[in-house]
């Protein structure tokens, strides 16, 4: 159940990822040159990150380095996600997405390293 929680939590992120990036040319706000490619780059982090925590979820058992660069990453990325906010005065509901989301996944990514690192007892004789 977990698992696949996490799963959609990571799609939910890339998802999220794309639509910052899609919003690059779209927003006004976002006016010169400099200021698109650190928005486009920014969506393109967030899409990273939702990627790095799918790999997890996959090799996540097998391999420290996926983990360890997916449990720095989803820290890194909330909180910038509450800075970020914080910033740019953010309206509650747009926070409270954003930040639950990026959240979720942060104890998401650690109960998988507590469910990872539990011994497993088979029943072979």
């Amino acid at each position: 159940m977990l698992s696949r929680l996490y799963a959609v939590v990571g799609w939910i992120i890339i998802a999220i990822g794309i639509l910052h990036m899609a919003a690059t040319f779209r927003l006004p706000t976002v006016g010169n040159a400099l200021g698109k490619t650190w928005f486009f780059g920014s969506g393109l982090a967030i899409a990273l990150v939702g990627s790095l925590n799918l790999l997890h979820r996959a090799y996540g058992g097998s391999c420290f380095g996926v983990r360890l660069v997916c449990l720095a990453a989803n820290v890194l990325l909330t909180l910038l996600a509450i800075a970020a906010g914080i910033v740019m005065r953010a309206s509650l509901a747009e926070c409270l997405v954003i930040w639950l989301l990026l959240f979720g996944a942060l104890i998401l990514s650690f109960s998988a390293l507590i469910r990872l690192s539990r011994p497993s007892f088979s029943n072979s004789a």
